[in-house]
């Protein structure tokens, strides 16, 4: 589908731009040259009264996003996840953009839900509310089952809204073609790159059975989590378009009074959404990438409970390590070692200079101590430190920055609920706790045991496979000097047979 018919959908957007004054933000943000400024205004100023007109009361680039529609507002909070794509300035107005819209009419949910489950809804639901909530991919209801009578919450995705959202990611593709021809400058931001991104997160948000897998996944991790709770994913009542989960009943997080009125603890609460997002990254390499006011709420009884599962973030075991001992180092204010472990991951190049980077660390770390418990944050930390090792020439890495974007909402949800919360004394038995276990000789031992694991199961190939690889390179050498492929495999057959033993021995401990 992409070609000159989204043209249209791209004139009608630098009309929104230039109609709402958005125009002059994003250019500026881009970084745009010249030439590329000058193509986007003769595009854009001849036709703004085509723009769409937006709320006044919004910033530019927020109001222009939400007269777009679904599919903008949802690159839109995408990209405020991205600062090193948009900068700062513009990734903290895109983080307020509300992913709120019309709700569409019951009726055409209910046919939604009778189409996707294949059951008459009044056979599956007692009650089916009129939309809670409506946002631009689905909407919400609440709903009783009918054979037990449990609440649930039933999610709903927009009639048709797959089609709407393939055209205007087709549109977007059309548009990064364009700044990579017309500004060769504007590659290092890699902008087809940015659009595969948004359209592999939409493609996921858009199947809902991966929320409910999402939803499941982060449960299990967190079963044993003290005042957590993840709603029941109702697995049979699930499908592509239609998710069901238990019903989470509380109060939001962001209504401070009725918190208090309601006799929790804001300093333990803020604490426990602290601490437990750091244990979800550190500990499970899995965590809610969207962990603001309007996915949380405080139960009666005090648990946190979470919802919305449609953006997670994900870091492998190494990643977590890595973020661990840079963490760990900043407490204990060792520049050294935080420099040393950016080299030893190869995230900054090996040609430079190890202590000329550690004291540019140290220019990050302590104005940041400096500052009183109220004022420390761990995502100014973190952005600081993307800055500094941009100049070192570190590559970017999506998965550490959507963490740096969910640790300053984390942040903020934490500061809103008990405003003197000390975020290093939260995370440094978290951090210190993750170390000991996961860096040193126990997980050494652990590493090593897994790796003789692996290498184990190949155990039964090797004489096979280094018979094999002898004799193609055995081409090119004289006879004389060719090994006898018979005992080197009986050399590989006896090594394999060390290696079972080193299991033996490895599992022992």
């Amino acid at each position: 589908m992409r070609g000159p018919h989204n043209i249209w959908r791209l004139v009608r957007t630098g009309a929104t731009l230039e109609r709402t004054g958005a125009m002059g933000v994003v250019l500026d943000a881009f970084r745009a040259p010249p030439h590329l400024r000058l193509v986007a205004r003769v595009l854009g100023w001849p036709f703004a009264w085509l723009g769409y007109r937006g709320d006044p009361g919004l910033p530019p680039a927020t109001r222009a996003l939400q007269a777009l529609g679904p599919a903008y507002i949802k690159f839109g909070q995408i990209m405020s996840t991205r600062p090193d794509v948009v900068g700062e300035e513009l990734a903290a107005q895109l983080r307020v953009l509300q992913d709120k819209l019309p709700p569409f009419p019951v009726a055409e949910a209910r046919r939604m839900v009778e189409r996707e489950l294949e059951m008459p809804v009044d056979r599956i639901f007692s009650e089916f509310s009129e939309p809670i909530a409506a946002a631009s991919i689905a909407q919400v209801h609440r709903a009783r089952l009918a054979d037990t009578g449990e609440q649930v919450a039933v999610k709903v995705l927009r009639p048709r809204i797959e089609q709407a959202f393939r055209k205007d990611v087709d549109a977007f593709y059309l548009a990064a073609r364009m700044v990579e021809i017309l500004a060769p400058s504007a590659r290092r931001l890699r902008p087809m790159e940015v659009i595969r991104h948004f359209e592999g997160v939409v493609l996921a948000e858009l199947d809902l059975r991966l929320e409910s897998s999402s939803a499941a996944e982060f449960a299990a991790n967190t079963a044993k989590d003290e005042g957590f709770r993840v709603p029941q994913v109702h697995w049979f009542l699930s499908s592509k378009r239609v998710m069901t989960l238990g019903w989470a009943t509380g109060i939001p997080a962001h209504d401070i009074a009725a918190i208090e009125a309601a006799g929790h603890d804001r300093k333990a609460l803020g604490e426990r959404v602290l601490r437990l997002f750091l244990q979800h990254a550190l500990r499970d390499g899995f965590f809610h990438a969207d962990m603001h006011h309007g996915n949380l709420k405080i139960a009666p009884n005090g648990d946190i409970v979470a919802m919305d599962f449609g953006i997670m973030g994900r870091l492998d075991e190494y990643t977590r390590r890595v973020y661990a001992e840079i963490l760990y180092g900043f407490i204990r204010k060792d520049y050294r070692r935080v420099a040393e472990v950016h080299f030893e991951a190869g995230y900054v190049p090996a040609d430079r200079d190890v202590d000329e980077f550690a004291r540019a660390l140290r220019s990050v770390g302590e104005p940041i101590f400096g500052m009183d418990a109220s004022h420390i944050s761990m995502g100014r930390l973190l952005n600081f430190l993307f800055e500094v090792t941009e100049r070192f020439g570190m590559e970017t890495r999506t998965e550490l920055i959507l963490l740096q974007r969910t640790m300053v909402v984390v942040e903020g949800v934490a500061r809103s609920l008990y405003p003197q919360i000390n975020i290093w004394n939260v995370a440094q038995p978290v951090v210190e706790d993750y170390i000991k276990d996961n860096i040193g000789p126990k997980a050494l031992l652990r590493d090593l045991t897994r790796t003789v694991q692996v290498l184990g199961r190949f155990g039964p190939r090797l004489p096979q496979l280094a018979e094999a690889a002898l004799l193609r390179q055995q081409e090119g050498i004289p006879a004389q000097q060719r090994p006898d492929p018979r005992q080197v495999a009986m050399y590989v057959g006896l090594g394999a047979a060390g290696m079972g033993g080193l299991i033996l021995i490895a599992q022992a401990f």
